[in-house]
Order: C-alpha cells, then structure tokens, then sequence
C-alpha cells in the first residue's frame, strides 16, 4: 500500500442534487483516494475541517465506465466514494456553506 498522507485522501466533494439533500442529516460526500480505507478518511476529514467530529463512514468503489470513440472502446479510470456522517454537536464542514 501506498504512503498516502491525510491530506492526500481527500481529493474532491461529490457536489450532486442527492448530496446536497444529504447534508441536512449531516451526510457528506467525498472522492477519496482508492487505497484509503474508512480509518484513514476519518482522521483526515477531523484534521482537514477542524471541529468536525466523524460518526461513521461509508465507503463504495465506483468502476470506470466504457467509453467509445469510433470502433475503439476504453474504460474511465475507477474512483472510490466515501459518504461521511458527522455527529450532532460537531460543526459543519464549510466548503458545502452556499452551494
């Protein structure tokens, strides 16, 4: 396994109309990266967003989806989402603050 540091293991939020809906349960979004694992998605997002308490996290590989140009098929490169739950008395991440 790779030496993935906290700040590598989350690479962007998932901004979706069924995220955002998510968000009033206190349920966020992620891409992280493929080789993290929920203890370490955990810890980066309690680092990387100081006052927010992780309650669970919930973790699902996405594989790439076929793509064709012409008579050529490929595949786009495999992703790994994790859905995060804070805790009632933890704040509220603010990079989801007026999306």
């Amino acid at each position: 396994m790779a030496n993935v540091q906290y700040f590598d293991v989350i690479l962007k939020p998932v901004v979706t109309e069924k995220s955002m809906n998510a968000m009033s349960e206190k349920k966020y979004t992620f891409l992280v990266h493929p080789e993290a694992n929920k203890s370490m998605i955990k810890e980066a997002v309690e680092k990387m967003f100081p006052g927010t308490k992780v309650a669970s996290v919930n973790t699902m590989n996405m594989d790439g989806k076929t793509k064709r140009r012409g008579m050529t098929f490929g595949k786009t490169a495999k992703t790994k989402k994790a859905i995060v739950k804070l805790t009632e008395d933890s704040k509220d991440i603010e990079i989801f603050q007026g999306l």
